[in-house]
């Protein structure tokens, strides 16, 4: 009987307020869009860092003919001083740091270089004097790149030792800041949203105030009265943010896994599964918003 009750007084309240209700339903979808979002763009930096940090080098450059490097002015890196370096590597001071190590040296590198750039006709004024023997140090963990550097830089026979890491800091960073811009719409939006579920929750309460005043008099409990209100709240915010997954899973699977998937491939990318890993997620947000809200909202504004 008194759930049947509350259901009546629920279905009575987001008729009443059915404009209100979509309101809330609409801002509370696209705000939650927006943190589904960022959920998922930092899912995918995360795989991309799994995927690429794993595959970079730590390449230690050596001394070329005609260096201006201080380290350089004897020329060349000689034998002896490959050697040594080639000994550092393996010392204990760095052998826990690193996991394998393969020495290039210029006629390798000229190799290289003439099967990457053989088509192109600025390449046959190349010759293996030209190039530059190198170590690429493959280590145990990529965030240690310091620890070989504070050694190797600097050496005889080093000319620089550089993190190929590097080259993928600038997309990181890129990828991150538009993850927090998402973040801060999002937010923005969250806000909209609750303050339309206080506005509604409030119409609400005052459009059924001489109900919720007979339940008073008639020995009902505040949950009791108030439970509906909460309820119709957190029922808007529900279907935003079932309307949010949707339309991520609808956008991960026609965009990324039908689309983008195909077309790059070399890439780890977002999937279904990780939108089945958010989405719950922002349902619980969505639900936890809506009843802070509403308590909130009844607190202040209903006198039972």
């Amino acid at each position: 009987m008194r759930l049947q009750f509350i259901l009546s007084e629920i279905g009575i309240g987001l008729r009443r307020n059915l404009s209100m209700t979509v309101a809330v339903i609409l801002v509370t979808f696209i705000s939650l869009t927006f943190v589904g979002a960022a959920g998922l763009l930092q899912i995918q930096v995360s795989k991309l860092k799994d995927d690429w940090y794993g595959k970079v080098e730590v390449s230690v450059f050596l001394c070329p003919t005609g260096s201006p490097k201080v380290q350089c002015a004897d020329g060349e890196a000689t034998p002896e001083q490959i050697d040594a370096i080639r000994g550092l590597l393996a010392s204990p001071e760095l052998a826990s740091e690193v996991q394998e190590v393969f020495f290039e040296s210029k006629e390798e590198a000229f190799k290289a270089f003439q099967e990457y750039f053989k088509d192109q006709d600025w390449a046959q004024a190349i010759g293996v004097e030209h190039m530059q023997a190198s170590f690429r140090v493959k280590l145990n963990d990529p965030e240690r790149y310091e620890v070989v550097s504070d050694v190797l830089q600097g050496r005889p026979g080093v000319e620089s030792v550089e993190d190929q890491r590097k080259i993928f800091d600038e997309l990181f960073l890129v990828l991150n800041r538009a993850s927090i811009m998402t973040v801060g719409l999002a937010v923005l939006m969250l806000v909209a949203a609750t303050l339309l579920i206080t506005v509604t929750i409030r119409l609400s309460a005052l459009s059924r105030s001489r109900e919720t005043g007979i339940m008073r008099l008639v020995g009902a409990s505040n949950l009791f009265i108030q439970l509906p209100f909460m309820l119709e709240g957190a029922i808007a915010a529900g279907l935003g943010a079932l309307l949010a997954g949707g339309g991520l899973w609808l956008g991960v699977k026609y965009i990324i896994t039908d689309w983008l998937a195909g077309q790059i491939q070399w890439v780890p990318l977002v999937g279904l599964p990780d939108v089945l890993l958010v989405a719950p997620l922002l349902l619980a947000v969505a639900v936890v918003l809506a009843l802070v809200a509403s308590v909130v909202t009844l607190r202040r504004y209903m006198k039972v």
